[in-house]
């Protein structure tokens, strides 16, 4: 079932990215799902997407992906006994704050990392797949008989298990944040998303049928740590890269993520949707640093608040919302803007069949998990009222308006940043 499960996300994901693909070549801004909210239904919806971002969505997920990695790097070192939860917060904020100064000093050298990252990640999964399908040519089936017996299916918990499967597979959105910044969109985003997403798909599927190789069920839910436990059995003294080259892919994911969303607080700064200052950029490194810092104290409080599976349950509400409304306003485009151009177009079945996949997992997930989920949908919420009193409101007190100029011209000293236009100037 749970490979099922793996394959049924990979094929939602991938519905998903080409409806992206889709948007990315109609509306050629930068801003993701945030832009294209923005561009459907209006400022309130694009401003509640862009306030959830800030304060759950990224800080979350940069958390999750940052814990795995904390646990990874530290597992060589504890080999013969469980690794402290304490000592893993504790290298993982160290891994946090390494990615927030790298996309602070260069976007070059944070781009070429995260190619050498991404080529970890392709050899990790490697290192597990060959071994796996050697194991399978050698007749190792035992734990794919009777697949289906034992544990029956919850209604109830398939809201999580897609959340926890759409996760991993997550990513295939952050082209789009960039669009403004890649060389001949019609061509280069369709054929990304298309590539990418086929060689995911693959490589987890067959990863997960390379641990049932080795590993049984039962073994694999009391592992914390999967890839260690299968290298241990297959690999031997080798079997210590393994938890390296997973640290470097998880490192890549979050470099990835901060790399790409500042993009987004950049564009909803420019829009008037969030402060001035979170749109500058380093006078001589020409980076987005206060978009990156002000990630970084939202992603400690998520770090030592909460566990990895309340983390994913709390940001995967609100993310997988606004990118079901995002793809159902591509239906709503369709209809309402027929003579769009659109290079790259999809059939309707595609956006259709995964913004209504999103809306019910995250109705149903109050079910299941009404205590994150429930934290996750009351912040949302308060995005609204957030709105009004920052956005709409224009009769602000004066004391206000100067106290607000005076913090964006202190924080501009002291960060030498300034807006991007007169960045160029100089």
């Amino acid at each position: 079932m749970s490979l099922m499960i793996w394959t049924v996300c990979g094929v939602l994901s991938l519905f998903g990215a080409l409806s992206y693909a889709e948007l990315g070549t109609s509306i050629k801004k930068s801003g993701g799902h945030y832009t294209y909210i923005l561009e459907v239904f209006g400022p309130l919806p694009a401003f509640v997407r862009v306030w959830v971002e800030l304060l759950i969505i990224r800080p979350a997920a940069t958390a999750v992906i940052s814990l795995a990695f904390g646990r990874y790097i530290l597992e060589p070192f504890f080999i013969q006994c469980e690794i402290p939860e304490l000592a893993i917060k504790l290298i993982t904020a160290v891994g946090i704050t390494v990615v927030m100064v790298l996309n602070s000093m260069s976007v070059s050298w944070s781009a070429r990392i995260q190619i050498f990252l991404t080529f970890c990640k392709l050899t990790a999964i490697l290192i597990i797949i060959v071994p796996g399908v050697m194991q399978l040519i050698k007749g190792q089936t035992q734990h794919f008989k009777d697949a289906f017996s034992g544990r029956d299916a919850s209604i109830m918990g398939l809201p999580l298990a897609f959340y926890y499967g759409m996760y991993a597979y997550a990513g295939w959105f952050y082209l789009n944040f960039v669009t403004e910044e890649v060389e001949n969109p019609e061509k280069t985003i369709p054929l990304a998303i298309c590539t990418s997403m086929a060689i995911v798909t693959i490589g987890y599927v067959l990863t997960n049928v390379a641990y049932f190789t080795t590993i049984s069920a039962e073994e694999l839910l009391l592992s914390n740590a999967v890839a260690v436990t299968f290298s241990e059995r297959l690999l031997g003294n080798f079997s210590l890269a393994v938890p390296i080259f997973v640290a470097l892919s998880c490192f890549g994911s979050m470099n990835g993520g901060v790399f790409a969303v500042s993009r987004l607080f950049y564009v909803a700064s420019r829009e008037g949707h969030l402060p001035e200052i979170l749109s500058m950029i380093h006078v001589r490194k020409h980076t987005p640093l206060p978009a990156v810092i002000v990630l970084h104290p939202l992603t400690m409080i998520m770090l030592f608040s909460g566990d990895l599976y309340s983390l994913l349950n709390f940001l995967s509400f609100a993310r997988w919302l606004f990118i079901g409304l995002a793809v159902a306003g591509l239906i709503y485009l369709r209809y309402k803007r027929p003579d769009m151009h659109r290079p790259f177009k999809v059939p309707l079945f595609i956006p259709a069949l995964f913004s209504f996949t999103c809306l019910f997992m995250v109705a149903l997930s109050l079910y299941s998990d009404p205590f994150s989920t429930g934290i996750g949908f009351i912040i949302t919420l308060t995005g609204v009222p957030a709105y009004y009193l920052f956005i709409i409101w224009d009769k602000k007190p004066k004391w206000f308006r100067r106290m607000s100029d005076r913090i964006t011209r202190t924080l501009q000293i002291i960060l030498e940043v300034v807006p991007e236009e007169d960045c160029h100037k100089l």
